[in-house]
């Protein structure tokens, strides 16, 4: 390719806690316009802020799980700008001393490990929402003094795919944590991009675009997709890019520009004067380390090796939190050492329900020991493959038990030998012509057979045994 891409991303971050960043206004989505500030988030004079422990202790354990180098000291300082959502003109940020930086996330892309650097994570304040209705903006300072974190990417992702695996990963280590809920539509996790274009081998970087305005991580790659291909259109015609903040209309499936940006914004950063520098005591980073859960990466690992998992089984089920707990209750609750048939259920049948019903796993009320009692039936060849999969469907739909359903409706598959024979006996004397197709070499017509045969018993009969039988008569014959 003649062109390289070059993509960092910058994602911010809304902290889980109970209230603000630097004052006791509760932190609740949905409320009233305006009915959870006070004096101090919406900036009234005279009032002094107060950080918040649970956003430091909150921000140091994503800082541990992105590998980055905890600060010793840390402090605030005052971004400055003046635009109808921030109360105070300014917001409250962090600029030379942020709280941690030179992390790293190991992303799976296309069958490659890359590294991707993680410049820093710093602490700061949301700003409020405006809301555009006719003729009229109103502004919501209900967001306002929200704590943020935001987490800076080196420019080192080279395709959208890559972009989509890191923030992928990304979303996936934060709700491990259980930080953040992640939740995009409610901007408790938004994401923007910076994207340009260089020439293959060369060592500069190229005039870079901002995008915005992308609310979903498909969104985000459609948008890097979209950019590459404008971009490459601008330097083949001999243009010169112009460096540009582009937000993403998911309607037309296109950037649009929103302003140029030939400059850096001068946010004439100066320390916050009413907060003190920070010492972060060693031993609390130590004892936040200590009890970090066990990351994704780490869980992938483990199932890997413990429970003899492919890499792809088990990065599905330790995509969330909840799916790795119902799936590690699940594999411990089969008797049997070899666990590929319980991964297999995991990721076939039941993760297919739970997608036709919008769930996760562990959210369909299915019992672990449910699961493993449905495939004990098939270890054992009383049903088959598809009736246990009709019969996980009446499990999660009237909540009976797997030998309850079973029993009542006499699902129980054949498998003596005399029943059998008799079954295939009729079969071959009923199909004369499909059995002369077996001999002339035909391999379909075993096929067929065996499907008349199921269709005699009426779905219970033991296929495998059946095929065999036919096989050895007709083989006989």
């Amino acid at each position: 390719m003649r062109y390289e891409t070059v993509i960092g991303l910058e994602v911010h971050l809304q902290l889980k806690t109970k209230t603000k960043a630097f004052c006791g206004c509760r932190v609740e989505f949905g409320q009233e316009p305006n009915s959870t500030v006070c004096a101090v988030c919406l900036g009234f004079p005279g009032t002094l802020p107060v950080f918040n422990q649970e956003v430091l202790r909150s921000a140091v354990k994503v800082a541990l799980a992105l590998n980055c180098q905890v600060q010793e000291y840390t402090k605030f300082d005052r971004k400055n700008y003046f635009y109808p959502d921030l109360p105070k003109a300014y917001q409250i940020s962090q600029y030379d001393l942020p709280i941690s930086k030179n992390g790293f996330l190991d992303v799976q892309s296309e069958g490659q490990t890359k590294r991707i650097g993680i410049t820093r994570v710093h602490i700061e304040e949301d700003a409020g929402k405006l809301i555009h209705e006719n003729e009229i903006s109103l502004v919501d300072y209900n967001r306002a003094g929200i704590p943020l974190l935001e987490i800076v990417s080196e420019p080192e992702m080279n395709s959208p795919q890559e972009a989509f695996e890191y923030l992928t990963l990304l979303k996936r280590v934060i709700e491990y944590l259980d930080v953040s809920d992640c939740d995009m539509e409610k901007g408790s996790l938004r994401c923007d991009a910076n994207i340009s274009l260089r020439l293959a081998q060369a060592k500069t970087l190229g005039v870079k675009t901002e995008l915005k305005n992308m609310n979903s991580f498909k969104g985000v790659k459609d948008a890097l997709t979209y950019e590459i291909e404008r971009q490459e259109q601008i330097l083949e015609s001999g243009k010169n890019m112009a460096q540009e903040t582009r937000l993403w209309d998911a309607a037309k499936n296109q950037t649009v520009a929103m302003r140029s940006k030939e400059v850096a914004k001068d946010y004439r950063y100066f320390p916050e004067p009413d907060l003190t520098e920070f010492l972060i005591d060693d031993k609390i980073v130590r004892e936040i380390k200590e009890n970090l859960p066990e990351l994704p990466q780490a869980k992938n690992e483990r199932f890997i090796k413990e429970y003899g998992l492919t890499d792809y089984e088990a990065a599905i089920l330790v995509s969330s939190t909840s799916s790795a707990a119902f799936a590690e209750k699940c594999l411990l609750s089969y008797p049997g050492k070899e666990k590929k048939a319980v991964a297999n259920w995991l990721i076939g049948p039941l993760l297919a329900e739970a997608n036709l019903r919008k769930l996760g796993l562990s959210d369909l009320g299915l019992k672990p020991e449910d699961l493993t009692e449905l495939i004990g039936f098939t270890d054992r060849q009383e049903i088959s493959g598809s009736t246990a999969k009709a019969v996980l469907t009446q499990m999660l739909t009237t909540k009976k038990s797997a030998k309850d359903i079973i029993t009542r409706q006499n699902l129980i598959q054949i498998s003596d030998s005399a029943s059998l024979e008799a079954i295939v006996r009729q079969v071959l004397d009923e199909n004369p012509k499909s059995v002369a197709d077996f001999s002339s070499g035909k391999a379909n017509a075993l096929m067929f057979l065996v499907g008349q045969a199921m269709k005699r018993s009426q779905g219970k009969a033991n296929p495998k045994a059946v095929q065999d039988i036919i096989k050895r008569r007709l083989t006989n014959a």
